[in-house]
């Protein structure tokens, strides 16, 4: 299993990684193709065998740019349970690009107890805290969404 940057060509493997999962939001295929050229610094993708397994998708805050706020996590079925999206984001705090962030945001729905358990383990195994805070009640989206609540790590211990 190796970590790295995305790239364009990267996109479509996401896009197939996010729908099969059932569970995430699905993107357009466009947007996760230059998800992989514009934020392609503050995300990243786990290969096993060659084949991407794994994504994290990510960018800095304008309003607050020590702040990585992941986007998406997701690990094809073939690979879960080998703790690749804990690797995914420990691989990613280490590389300078993003080594300069203090904090990691991201929101979860209530009923999504691995994410929960795994940024739970991230701020653990990182030496730090993690709140949880409401942000997105489930009047705001559209469709059917249950609300998002924003979990908060760090601060970061400098590397």
């Amino acid at each position: 299993m190796r970590f790295r940057f995305p790239e364009p060509k990267d996109g479509v493997r996401l896009w197939e990684i996010a729908r099969d999962s059932q569970v995430l939001d699905l993107n357009s295929s466009y947007a996760y193709v230059l998800w992989c050229r514009d934020f392609r610094e503050s995300s990243v993708v786990a290969e096993v065998d060659g084949r991407v397994a794994g994504f994290v998708t990510g960018f800095f805050r304008p309003q607050d740019p020590l702040t990585l706020f992941v986007w998406q996590v997701a690990v094809d079925s073939d690979y879960r349970g080998m703790k690749i999206a804990h690797g995914m984001l420990d691989w990613l705090l280490d590389q300078p690009p993003v080594r300069r962030a203090t904090h990691l945001e991201t929101t979860v729905s209530p009923d999504n107890k691995a994410s929960i358990a795994m940024f739970t383990s991230l701020a653990r195994t990182r030496n730090t805290s993690i709140t949880r805070s409401d942000l997105f009640p489930p009047d705001l989206f559209p469709d059917s969404h249950e609300p998002e609540d924003l979990y908060r790590i760090g601060e970061f211990e400098p590397r």
